[in-house]
């Protein structure tokens, strides 16, 4: 068992310099700088949301102008595969496995350690993976009836054809433009496809949510909390390295089978989220005098505001990687496989 857990005097609980219930703990200029950061963060955020998600049109300016929104999405996105070759079926299967070993390793973690796991960041992440599996597995659940449906209906439309005799055989230029008609129909400018509902623009917002928390939760543990800020008898365990492994491998295999589109201006939903984080890690300690779960998060040092502006700035890198990677995948399979690819060009 501490093979899973590790034993509790390998247990990282940093330090405790100073009483956080003190008002001087807050009231300084450590803490104002700070809350200067972290508030304005949040305002910028907000108004990118507001401004690219359109909230200033009516829902019949979006849909009719949705081709030149920057945030416009498609309903079958959430279910449709990268490459036409490969089955919805597959990205369902791949996301109910993914989802039930997340959940199987979030409920592992708290089973064994306590649900004071919760208070920090990467399960906060962890379980928002956990919840991204799960709503796209119910997306994909959705998707797979409707491809069979339509597959259903085109090919009895075919046999019917024939049966009365109606079917004839396109010529060169019919089949070219037939060829068209079906990449429009993967194209953004395809007359015919639903847009999203609200239940798949909360998913992509987690998808992007997701992409930036992971890459920000497994860069700070492996290349600045583990080598630099934990203590010589620290010791690693298997529940240690799958928290910040596991999430961001399962997160892109989904991305190399999914066709989600990846807007920079979404970075502002991950901000948001590592906020709210920060906000309620200040009104816990504000009441409770206890340990901070990263030693860059403790007001008492005259460093405080580097690090937080630090750690801040490294969400724009850490985000930009992901959207990196995504603009690789596509590059590489709409060059590899032109007919196939049905992601954004």
């Amino acid at each position: 068992m501490s093979f899973l857990t590790g034993s509790s005097s390998h247990s990282w609980h940093p330090v405790m310099t100073t009483d956080t219930t003190v008002l001087s703990y807050w009231w300084n200029w450590r803490f104002l700088i700070c809350a200067i950061f972290i508030l304005s963060s949040i305002v910028v955020a907000a108004v990118l949301i507001w401004k690219y998600e359109g909230c200033k049109k009516s829902g019949r300016e979006r849909r009719e102008n949705q081709h030149q929104t920057v945030g416009s999405l498609y309903e079958d996105e959430a279910w449709r595969t990268s490459l036409k070759v490969i089955h919805p079926a597959w990205l369902l299967a791949y996301r109910i496995v993914a989802f039930f070993v997340l959940l199987s390793l979030i409920i592992t973690n708290i089973v064994l350690s306590g649900a004071g796991v919760l208070y920090f960041y990467t399960q906060w992440t962890f379980c928002l993976v956990t919840i991204y599996f799960g709503l796209g597995s119910s997306l994909s659940i959705y998707g797979c009836y409707r491809y069979h449906n339509r597959v259903g209906e085109d090919a009895a439309d075919h046999v019917r054809d024939e049966e009365q005799g109606n079917y004839v055989a396109p010529t060169l230029g019919e089949n070219a433009d037939t060829s068209n008609m079906s990449k429009s129909f993967t194209g953004e400018e395809f007359p015919s496809r639903k847009a999203a509902g609200v239940y798949v623009y909360i998913f992509q917002v987690v998808y992007q949510m997701c992409g930036g928390a992971v890459v920000l939760t497994d860069v700070v543990f492996w290349l600045i909390l583990y080598p630099f800020l934990t203590s010589k008898s620290y010791k690693l365990n298997f529940m240690m390295v799958s928290m910040h492994s596991f999430n961001v491998v399962f997160l892109l295999g989904e991305t190399i089978l999914n066709s989600l589109r990846f807007p920079m201006f979404r970075i502002s939903y991950f901000v948001l989220w590592t906020g709210i984080f920060v906000i309620y890690q200040w009104i816990i300690h504000a009441f409770k005098n206890m340990w901070w779960p990263y030693p860059f998060l403790d007001l008492a040092s005259s460093y405080a505001p580097l690090w937080y502006l630090g750690v801040g700035v490294m969400h724009i890198p850490c985000y930009g990687v992901f959207a990196l990677i995504i603009k690789m995948k596509q590059l590489w399979f709409s060059r590899s496989f032109p007919e196939s690819f049905q992601g954004e060009r």
